[in-house]
């Protein structure tokens, strides 16, 4: 299967020996708090928000966040409603930034997943349906140490989220957990998911973006011991006038640790805008650490703009390895002709380019019904963008 011809950019990649980073130069010197007042309401101006339009996104950051409790659904009993008083509560590191400060101060009720060791994998689905309005949601996923499970998290409605996860993985734990953001234009959704890794776990995070005016999603990893591995997967569709933004830290502190970062998403529509921000921490005491991070974007129309900005900081030199890259790209004109010569009409070759940029990615995912998902959303956006490009066709 043939992919667009992308170009790369392997920028912005820091080597880092000097115990001192300085205030403001490494990502592990950003403030943490559970108060919103401990953060400043950004202006846009700060790194971590100057890609996001902030006349869009005054109700996350305000003075105060004033909320609804989510409707949440699910046909697991092993899904628990508990107060924010619960100790389980609150447990994975802290937010990184005021949105997601104000989410934790605005939740009045959690919903805490567990899944226990017994030699069964588990399959839980759970979902929110958001009205008009905001509303919050705060949910805390607690893979016991041996156990496996795969987690489901649905969004879907018409207003606005803000959300808090937290993702526990036990010892020797092995986990997936899918996030789809499915909403309707009109919603807005913010995230901060915070994953723990135990000692030789493994977790496997999956996002998948294909609705929402505005979505900004913040995903960390942490390491709690030796040999865990995290696999972070990322697929959106940007529509015209969506921003969907997309933000990862993973935090290498133990030895022996894994990570990987795949993202890829396809925009088109005039002010289509995706934003993937990579950021990776090699800590002096993280010793045969292998890491890699990838993100890819291919613009199917005029109008759509993709930033993609991959980062990486290394304090030790006993890696097995640590690299990034990223590329965004139009339809390769020679792969539409090598096909369209061979007799395949230009709308199928299209169609052919899309769904081999997605392919490799969509076999990662693991979960068939959540595959199904976005291969079905990758085919209505290829009817949209044909529909388009034949009513711009002059009659």
């Amino acid at each position: 299967m043939t992919t667009p011809n992308l170009s790369t950019d392997h920028s912005r990649a820091k080597l880092v020996e000097d115990e001192d980073f300085g205030t403001g130069v490494s990502r592990a010197d950003r403030p943490t708090s559970f108060s919103a007042d401990d953060f400043s309401v950004p202006t846009g101006e700060e790194e971590e928000w100057r890609f996001t339009p902030m006349d869009r996104v005054a109700d996350f950051i305000g003075n105060r966040l004033l909320a609804s409790p989510a409707k949440v659904t699910s046909d697991s009993a092993k899904l628990e409603t508990v107060t924010r008083k619960d100790p389980r509560l609150g447990t994975v590191g802290e937010p990184d930034d005021r949105s997601a400060a104000l989410a934790w101060e605005a939740f009045s009720e959690a919903y805490v997943v567990t899944i226990p060791n017994d030699d069964e994998a588990h399959e839980i689905a759970v979902s929110f349906n958001v009205p008009d309005g905001m509303h919050a949601a705060h949910t805390a996923i607690i893979a016991e140490a041996g156990s496996k499970g795969t987690v489901v998290l649905e969004h879907t409605g018409t207003g606005e989220l803000t959300e808090g996860v937290e993702i526990t993985v036990g010892d020797e734990a092995e986990l997936t957990v899918v996030s789809v953001q499915e909403a309707d234009r009109t919603a807005r959704h913010f995230s901060n998911q915070r994953i723990s890794v135990g000692r030789d776990a493994k977790v496997k995070h999956i996002l998948v973006t294909i609705g929402g005016d505005l979505v900004r999603i913040s995903t960390s990893v942490s390491y709690q011991g030796e040999g865990g591995t995290a696999e972070l997967l990322g697929a959106y569709i940007t529509e015209s006038g969506e921003h969907q933004e997309h933000r990862i830290f993973v935090d290498h502190g133990p030895k022996n640790c894994v990570s990987r970062a795949t993202y890829k998403g396809a925009l088109q529509g005039e002010e289509a805008h995706s934003v993937w921000i990579g950021d990776v921490l090699i800590r002096a005491e993280a010793a045969n650490t292998d890491t890699y991070e990838l993100n890819r974007n291919l613009v199917l129309t005029r109008g759509a703009k993709a930033d993609s900005v991959p980062n990486l900081e290394i304090k030790t030199g006993e890696i097995v390895g640590a690299g990034h890259a990223s590329a965004t790209g139009r339809f390769d004109e020679e792969q539409l002709f090598y096909l369209q010569a061979r007799g395949i009409p230009e709308d199928i070759a299209r169609r052919l380019v899309v769904r081999g940029f997605f392919a490799e990615l969509v076999e990662q995912i693991g979960v068939e019904s959540i595959e199904n998902k976005l291969m079905a959303a990758i085919e209505r956006e290829l009817d949209i963008a044909e529909l388009e490009a034949n009513s711009e066709e002059p009659k």
